[in-house]
């Protein structure tokens, strides 16, 4: 039994434009998902991936920020980060959720859409530079 070439035609169109689409939602996503990377760097204190999600001139501001998770317990809560605009070469992303901050058995939750992430991409990696 044949299959009509027509049929074989919209299903190949199919298959390609589902692959399509799914690669350029990866290369849209990858700014906010490099935010969400760097999120769960803080709330796990993951000092030593800092540097590979961050650019140089943000480092050091990055480590201040970790330095405040040292002395609480912190999760991420309900956290999604997406791209909002760019400002020439920066990409602007912002996050809903918060990092809940756990000490001496009281949470305290820190709102994420207060900030707007700035993320740029150096080298092929997509890196957190910065909040406004």
């Amino acid at each position: 039994m044949e299959v009509p070439l027509r049929k074989t035609i919209l299903l190949f169109t199919l298959i390609l434009a589902g692959i399509l689409l799914a690669a350029c939602a990866s290369k849209t996503d990858a700014p906010a998902q490099a935010v969400q990377n760097y999120l769960n760097a803080l709330v796990n204190k993951e000092a030593d991936k800092l540097p590979a999600l961050v650019c140089g001139d943000w480092e050091e501001d990055a480590l201040i920020e970790l330095d405040s998770f040292q002395a609480v317990t912190a999760r991420l809560e309900d956290v999604s980060c997406s791209q909002t605009g760019t400002d020439g070469d920066t990409v602007l992303v912002l996050c809903t959720g918060s990092i809940v901050a756990t000490y001496n058995n009281e949470d305290q939750k820190l709102d994420l859409s207060v900030r707007t992430y700035q993320v740029i991409q150096q080298g092929g990696d997509w890196l957190v530079c910065g909040t406004r």
